[in-house]
Order: C-alpha cells, then structure tokens, then sequence
C-alpha cells in the first residue's frame, strides 16, 4: 500500500470513528427515552442499559458489515467465541476486585465505613437486578468506549494515540454527572487507560469487561459504596464512609478518590503481568512467506558452476566385445553316429 492509499484509509478509519461517536450519544437518548416510556421509575435504570447494549452492539455491527465488510461484525468488535473467553473474564473480575479492595481497606483503618443491612426479602431480590444493572452498564462502556469507535480511530491514529483520546472521551463523559470534580475526571481517565491497555493486550473485550463489571459492583454490592454518587444501587448493604475526603472520595465515591487515582495507574503493570501470555497469542505477528519460490539446489548448482566451470563431459568407456569362439567339432561323435544310422 502506497503513501497515497494509507492516507485515504485512515481519513475513512477518522470519518467512521466520527460516526460512531454521535451514534453513541444517539443511542443513550434512545435507550434514556425508550425505556422511562417501556417501565417504572424503580426498573428504568435496568431496562435503560440494556437497551443501551442492544443499540451499541447492533448498531456497530451493522457499521462494521456495511462500511467495513466485516464477516463476523460482533466478534471484531472485541467479543470473539475463542478458548479460554470465560478465563479472560475471570481474569478481569478478580483484578477488578483487587483494586477496589486495595482501596476499601485503607478507608477501614482511617476512620471505618458504618455500614447497615437490609435483611428483607425484596432486597435480595433487587440485589440480582443491581447486578445485572453493573454488569450492562460495563458491557456498555465497553462497547463504547473499546469497541467499533476505538479500533476506527486505533487505525487512524495508532494504538496509543487512540488509548488516549478515548481516555479523554470517557473522562469528559463521566464529567456530565452531577456532583463530578478535577479527582473525578482523573479517576476516569486513568480507568479509560486501564481498560483500553487491557484491550490491546488481549485484543477482545472479556477481560476489560470482567474488570469494568467488578470495580464498579463490589463496590456497590459488597461493600454498599455509591458509583459515580449513585447509592441506589446497593439494595441489602448501605454503607457511609468516614475518612478523609481524599481517601474516599466523599459522596461521589472512589470514582472522585484520589487514593484511587494512583492505586488504578499501578493497575497498568498489573494488567501487563495477567496478560503476557494473551498478548504472544493475539498480538505477535503472523509469518507469511513472500516472494516467489527458488530452488535452491540449482542455484547452488549453477553458482558453483560460475565459479568453478563448468565440467567436461566424461568419455564414455570403451566396451570390448571379445570374438565369439566357434563351436567345439566333436568328428568322433559325428562319424559314429552316421554309422549308427545307416
């Protein structure tokens, strides 16, 4: 490919890159708007997520298949069927929840988290709808923020340059929540650059996935902390912690510590550690022979031929044919057997 072709493709990779980014903001007023329209106030966060998925998801596809002449649309976004997705995703679930343990338990030896528990039964029931809620919130995210629009703009820009650009993409969409600050928006940005590295290292979605899905539900879930100021979303533990706001980040949660700033930028060894193995399978370049085929054999030939000249024919060896000796006369025999005859 020519200096004139590499441009075009990446000015068409930067056009659909463009693409994909109004479409997300099309696809979250799609989603916001279908589903306060489709349920209750109590389901519409669930319900909106999951449209959100359904319309990322689909959406891209469809990009990918027309624009790109993708054959599998799905698994290029970064959600290929390969051995091992369930481990990758185990992976990241449990570096996930690493992290956001590395972050509570210093909060415990400051100043503690009073915590509360609600033993009713529609609680337990509302805890699998908040875990489904964290699981498609990350599996939007990731679809967004990782997916068709990431990998356009990795083909314009290259790899690093679009890890940061979407970096800053999510930072400044997180920075639309009500109650967000300076510790907030860097939070963000050093989570955007932990799961776009852990895209690149694996080359799918599953382990960025696993990790965005435990950072944030733990949290919620296990420890009863609030998400981007959301505490709606820990139905059976509440809890309020009481250390300094730089440790806990106050109201908004981790998400606005600045604790948790550096404990996720120490993340980034972490995820080159888990991932070495991932990285040789899906990221070492593939061998193709080039060229067009030799045989080695008469090259050798004809170079040593060039330098030693070429050999003179052998004479052919001389046959000698030895003269045939006549056949014994035996007259002795011949004679008696006239005799005998007549």
């Amino acid at each position: 490919m020519n200096a004139s072709d590499a441009g075009k493709v990446r000015v068409r990779a930067y056009l659909e890159f463009l693409v994909a980014v109004l479409y997300f903001f099309l696809a979250r007023a799609l989603a916001h708007q279908g589903a306060q329209g489709l349920v209750s106030e109590d389901w519409s966060p669930l319900v909106e997520q999951a449209m959100l998925a359904f319309l990322l998801l689909a959406g891209y596809a469809a990009m990918g298949f027309w624009l790109d002449r993708e054959a599998d649309p799905v698994s290029e976004q970064g959600f290929p069927r390969r051995t091992g997705l369930a481990r990758e995703a185990g992976m990241g679930v449990a570096t996930g929840w690493a992290i956001a343990l590395v972050c509570v338990l210093p909060m415990l030896a400051a100043g503690g988290i009073a915590i509360s528990f609600s033993m009713s039964m529609r609680s337990w029931g509302w805890l699998a709808a908040d875990a489904a809620f964290f699981a498609l919130l990350a599996l939007g995210e990731e679809i967004a923020f990782r997916g068709y629009g990431f990998q356009r703009f990795a083909r314009a820009l290259g790899p690093v340059g679009a890890t940061i650009v979407f970096a800053l993409f999510y930072a400044l969409v997180q920075k639309m929540i009500p109650g967000s600050s300076r510790s907030s928006f860097l939070v963000a940005l050093a989570l955007g650059l932990v799961l776009s590295v852990a895209y690149l290292r694996t080359r799918a979605l599953w382990l960025s996935w696993g990790f965005n899905f435990a950072w944030k539900a733990s949290r919620a879930l296990l420890f009863g902390l609030a998400v981007n100021a959301d505490s709606s979303h820990s139905p059976v533990v509440q809890g309020y912690p009481m250390g300094p706001l730089w440790l806990t980040g106050g109201g908004f949660g981790l998400d606005a510590s600045w604790f948790a700033l550096f404990v996720l930028l120490a993340a980034l060894p972490a995820i080159y550690r888990i991932t070495r193995e991932l990285d040789f399978r899906y990221n070492a370049p593939v061998l193709t022979p080039g060229g067009i085929p030799v045989d080695l054999d008469a090259a050798a030939r004809a170079q040593h031929e060039a330098a030693m000249g070429a050999a003179d024919a052998a004479n052919p060896a001389l046959v000698q044919i030895a003269q045939a000796s006549p056949p014994d006369a035996r007259p002795e025999e011949s004679s008696e057997s006239g005799k005998a005859n007549s």
